[in-house]
This record gives C-alpha cells, structure tokens and sequence, in this order.
C-alpha cells in the first residue's frame, strides 16, 4: 500500500515539474488578456476540470482578479447569461474535446470574449480556437488504468495557482487587499479590525475622581468587570489607573486602602492608545508591556473607552 501511495505522489509531482519548462509565451498572453479584461474571469470546466476550475475561480478571486465559474453543461442551458462582452473565458479540459465546452465556443466568439485554453491537447479543438493556450498536459495518470484525471488534474490546479499569483503580483495586491476579501479570517482582522471596534466605551468605562475614597473605587473596578477603573483629575481628564494588580500590592505592603483616596493609590501615566489603531498594534503594545489592558482618550485628554486582552481574544486578533 505505501508503495502505490508513494508512486501516486511521485508521478503527480512530476508532472507539477514538468509544467516548470512550460509556463513561456502563451502562459505571459494569457495572463496579459486577463490583466486587460474590463469584466470577470469565467472560469469553465466539466467533471473534474470543473471542480478544479472552480478552485481556480475561488483563488483569483480572492487575490484581486474577480472571477466566478460556469458549469459549461448549465451554460448551454441558460447559464450562458453569466458571460457579458469584457469578460475572459479559461477553459479547462485535457483532452481539449470536451463536448460541453465546444458547443460554448461559437458563442464566446460571437461576444468577442477571448478564451485562454488549458488543455493537454494543444492541438485539440479549443486549443485551435483559443487566443492563447496554456500546455497543463501530463506524461500519465496516476491511475494505473490510466483512466482516472490524477495527476492531469493536479497539474491544471498547479497550473491555475502559477496564473493567479502571476496576476496579484502584476497587481499589486498587498495584505492589506486580501484582509479586505477575508474580512472573517484571521488575516483580515489583523489587519482590518481597529481598537474602536472592540473597546469598552461609554458607560462602560469605570471612572473615578481623584478625591474619591477607595471603598467606592472598588466597587468601581467589581461593577465594570474590567480588572481596572480610571482616575481623573478634578477637570474629567485621565490622571491615573487603578489595577486589581495595584491593589494586591498595595494590600502586600500596607494591609489597608480604605482610608485612601483614588488619587493616592493610582498608578500614573498609564499606558493608552489611539480608538483608530490597529487592534492587532494593542495586543504587540500588551506583550510587549507585560500587561492586559489599555485606555483610550480624546481629544481633551478625558478617558473614553478600554480595551482589555479579553476582547481582543473574543474577537480572534489574538
């Protein structure tokens, strides 16, 4: 068993390595009509070559170039409405005589829509009538019958990662693009997903005068849930904070805080953060700092949210 697994392996591998010596001219025309195509990529394909081109489809549109596939045996039925004068065809079939997708190309050539063929014909039909083609042909299938699409198929999906990168390249197309199309992702909400969107705000904030006695700043700290309450000066701006770590210390060294005042046990200059920073920028400040939360002010320099590791956890940046 693990030989004919192997040899699977072996041959489909080949066969990606092969394409190596193909990607020449026809590979740089096909990617150049996609980069002037003013619509989509419709990407076509029956059985297998259709689920491969389906993949396809997802990958180019996910890095920059929109696209979306066409069931060719659908398209003869109706479906033929997706493609508009613009739009690029890539047609995969190995044999480049598929039935479903010959009777396609007269009307591909009645809109003028260019078609880029991969096929392991280069000879075959769409091959002929393609405006440029792409060889993803294979020595043999892995299948010792010859009979299942293996490693043909491997090789068209190797084939159709080569154009899509090729073609964000060509683009342009940064982090920043993809976290846009990923906006669920881990990615996207590095990247996307800004301190204001997950911060405690309003309300929500605890905030305590400088004058005020510490039995009412605990039950701060206990009622808002966040480890922490601020504390301002008599003009409402940030003066300090007051951690369940500062407490803990200051109990360590003294034994009682309930005859001192927020302003006295209050670390000052906290660390805070801009409401338009990166939510990701907040979690490097945190490691960076050893510590779990961070606040946020405005303008005037009054306290206007928190942001604690909790949520940023919640939210998947971390």
């Amino acid at each position: 068993m693990l030989d004919h697994a192997k040899k699977v392996l072996r041959i489909e591998a080949e066969a990606i390595a092969a394409l190596i010596d193909k990607v020449d001219g026809s590979f740089a025309q096909a990617v150049g009509l996609i980069l002037a195509c003013k619509g989509r990529v419709v990407v076509t394909g029956m059985g297998k070559s259709g689920l491969i081109g389906k993949k396809i489809a997802a990958t180019l549109a996910s890095t920059g170039t929109p696209a979306l596939f066409l069931h060719p045996a659908e398209g003869i039925h109706g479906d033929l409405g997706m493609v508009t004068k613009g739009d690029v065809i890539i047609a995969i079939s190995n044999s480049g005589e598929t039935e479903e997708i010959i009777k396609l190309l007269p009307v591909f050539k009645r809109l003028a829509v260019p078609v880029i063929a991969m096929t392991g014909g280069i000879n075959s039909t769409l091959a002929k009538a393609a405006e440029a083609t792409i060889d993803v042909g294979v020595k043999e299938e892995a299948c010792p019958m010859g009979l299942v699409p293996t490693a043909s198929t491997t090789a068209a999906l190797a084939m159709g990662d080569a154009i899509a990168i090729t073609l964000l390249d060509e683009r342009g197309f940064k982090e920043e693009d993809f976290a846009c199309f990923h906006p669920g992702g881990s990615l996207g909400k590095r990247i996307l997903l800004r301190v204001e969107d997950v911060m405690h705000a309003g309300a929500l904030v605890p905030v305590v005068k400088e004058t005020t006695g510490m039995r009412e700043a605990l039950f701060e700290i206990t009622s808002k849930k966040l480890g922490l309450t601020t504390v301002v000066d008599g003009s409402g701006k940030l003066l300090g904070v007051i951690t369940d770590g500062d407490l803990r210390r200051y109990l360590e060294k003294s034994g009682d805080i309930f005859d001192r005042t927020a302003g006295e046990l209050a670390s000052r200059n906290p660390k805070v953060i801009g409401r338009d920073a990166l939510a990701a920028e907040a979690v490097a400040v945190m490691e960076r700092l050893s510590i779990t939360s961070l606040l946020i002010t405005d303008a005037d320099g009054r306290p206007s949210g928190v942001i604690h590791l909790h949520d940023l956890l919640k939210a998947g940046v971390v």
